[in-house]
């Protein structure tokens, strides 16, 4: 791809040359020329990228600052753990050096080694306090390590080669910080969806990839999601799209932006060629893909009123997450079945399991997901052995949310959710919002009671009404047996042992004492003392006793412990509450098959 330089007319005052040439130290060189600093100008770099919701401290992977003024060094002083003051006057160019350790493979931040490098902005560019709505340009170099890569960004070319190396421009820094930046030798295809072309880059997938398949399967996610926002003929907000995909050996994840998303898969999960059914991990990856598309309108555009404005500096707190990543997780599968890309039993499959995941977490009754959007910051995004008992996912949670509150507007009228969505798009013209407009929007379409209950399930720990509403639209929720691990109350790993990685709350488990961390070695029954090596060695070698003895190892210790199968304090079942301590499981069947393709296939309420 070539480019005219800069033809828009614009000529940015800050740049930033990047270039790739420490590969196997994993080192970033950046170069910024600041054409007119203020006297004194502080730079910083953020602390935190939009989309994920906890302080990453990127500054912590920056070294050598320094800078100069008209070739003679200036004083480059550190005021904080992100913020420098540099020494310079004002109105004379100002260039600042330093560089960058990428050593991060997630979607976040930054990576480099001798095969691939990637990185956000808010890993590599200094923001400069003052000049943020200025017109920014990124000037990526190429090195002797890198002469052969291609590149990958939504930034506007404006004088690039013809691998993509050259410059780029943005009409501010958070435009620049929002376009990702991938390198490397990779797959490249492309296609056009709503008159938008649109781009995907594959980098590390085994040579049994089916890239064509991929890129016609997301050709038909993102034309039906085009469609669903722009019912009324408007043009996408977007001129062009990228998906960056990285493949590795196992892992899972994406980062959504204003024109593009970075994305994470296990190599297993990508369609192979020859292979006529969908894979599992390719229908996951499909959602992945899904969901972070339709982040374009819902956050990137229509957004919490909160973050009009990102501080780049510190936690932007909000308690909409609910809507914004949990509203996005309802409609990710659910496109795919409207695409065509799942039938209705494999679709049901992915609600039961989103279901089943909410009951069987017991912080659901301590948090709402209002509390647990504002507590992101502090709790989603630093797990531990204790988060399922005292914070519930605005992602899974937020999704059964919109599941609820699509089928009561579907049962109450002829309006929907999706009128929802559109209507604060047009609304709002795809700008921030707040609780009041989606209350205010229910309202009109739907009705104040309506908006009454979807304030009190995003704000109470209250258990939603999900068979009932399910029933009328033609979805029989069956009550089903809980698995041992459910009973017992634990999440366990199972290797030669079974590890203890989760006590639940309430159940057997705490009641004995087991907690986090303890290794259960074997249980004793009748004198006899039987080795374990997965969860179901309990009730082979317990048969009918109860209590059995369970031998744990803690701390290099080995102690002994009563556990009672068969918790004699637990609510009994209930066929009308949904609560986890009355239904240990759900499972969904059509029962009337007109009634749910109506809501299935997005056809009018």
């Amino acid at each position: 791809m070539t480019a005219v330089l800069n033809p828009s007319g614009i000529r940015p005052g800050i740049r930033y040359a990047v270039q790739a040439s420490a590969v196997d130290a994993h080192l970033f060189d950046v170069t910024l020329h600041i054409a007119k600093p203020a006297a004194n100008q502080l730079l910083s770099l953020p602390v935190w990228i939009p989309g994920s919701y906890l302080v990453r401290e990127f500054s912590k992977n920056l070294q050598g600052l320094s800078a100069t003024q008209n070739g003679q060094p200036i004083e480059a002083h550190q005021l904080s753990k992100n913020q420098w003051k540099i020494g310079c006057s004002q109105g004379d160019t100002c260039v600042i050096s330093y560089q960058i350790c990428a050593y991060d493979t997630s979607v976040r931040t930054a990576w480099l080694d001798s095969r691939r490098g990637f990185f956000n902005g808010t890993s590599l560019c200094l923001r400069v306090h003052g000049q943020e709505d200025q017109a920014h340009a990124l000037e990526l170099l190429t090195s002797p390590a890198t002469e052969s890569w291609q590149i990958a960004t939504g930034l506007t070319a404006a004088k690039v080669d013809a691998n993509g190396f050259g410059l780029y421009t943005a009409a501010h820094y958070d435009e620049l910080v929002d376009c990702p930046v991938e390198m490397g030798q990779f797959w490249r295809g492309s296609f056009t969806a709503g008159g938008v072309p649109h781009e995907f880059v594959v980098a590390g997938a085994a040579p049994s990839f089916d890239g064509e398949r991929l890129l016609a399967d997301t050709q038909k996610i993102c034309e039906t999601e085009i469609a669903f926002w722009h019912a009324d003929g408007s043009q996408p907000p977007m001129q062009r799209y990228v998906f960056m995909l990285n493949v590795v050996d196992d892992s899972y994840g994406g980062l959504e932006h204003r024109n593009s998303t970075a994305l994470i898969c296990g190599r297993r999960d990508l369609p192979r060629k020859g292979e006529a059914k969908a894979s599992e991990g390719y229908n996951t990856l499909l959602g992945l893909i899904s969901h972070e598309y339709f982040h374009t309108w819902n956050v990137k555009r229509l957004r919490p009123a909160e973050f009009a404005r990102y501080d780049y500096e510190q936690e932007n707190y909000t308690e909409l997450l609910w809507f914004f990543e949990g509203f996005t997780s309802y409609y990710d599968d659910l496109f795919l079945r409207r695409a065509g890309l799942l039938d209705n039993a494999q679709y049901l499959k992915l609600i039961t399991r989103t279901i089943n995941q909410v009951l069987q977490t017991p912080g659901r009754q301590v948090q709402s997901v209002a509390e647990a959007s504002f507590d992101a910051w502090v709790k989603y995004y630093r797990q531990d052995e204790n988060t399922a008992n005292h914070t519930v996912s605005y992602y899974t949670k937020g999704s059964l949310v919109a599941l609820c509150l699509d089928l009561a507007l579907r049962a109450h009228d002829s309006h929907s959710l999706d009128d929802v969505m559109r209507s604060l798009w047009q609304q709002t013209q795809g700008g921030p919002i707040s609780e009041a407009d989606v209350l205010g929007v229910v309202t009109r379409l739907g009705s104040p009671a309506i908006a009454a209950q979807l304030h009190s399930w995003v704000h109470s720990t209250d258990d939603l009404p999900l068979r009932e509403l399910l029933a009328q639209h033609g979805i029989n929720a069956k009550v089903e047996p809980a698995q041992l691990a459910q009973k017992l109350g634990l999440r366990v790993q199972e290797n030669h042992s079974v590890q203890i990685k989760t006590v639940l709350r309430g159940g057997p488990a705490e009641q004995a004492g087991m907690m986090a961390g303890d290794e259960w070695l074997a249980i004793a029954v009748d004198g006899q003392r039987w080795r374990i090596s997965k969860l179901d060695d309990v009730t082979l070698y317990a048969g009918s006793s109860n209590p059995v003895t369970a031998w744990v190892a803690r701390d290099r210790q080995i102690l002994e412990l009563t556990l009672h199968l068969s918790p004699a304090t637990a609510k009994p079942a209930s066929e009308d509450a949904d609560s986890a301590t009355a239904i240990s499981n759900l499972g969904l069947e059509i029962s009337d098959k007109a009634t749910a393709e109506r809501w299935l296939t997005g056809a009018a309420a």
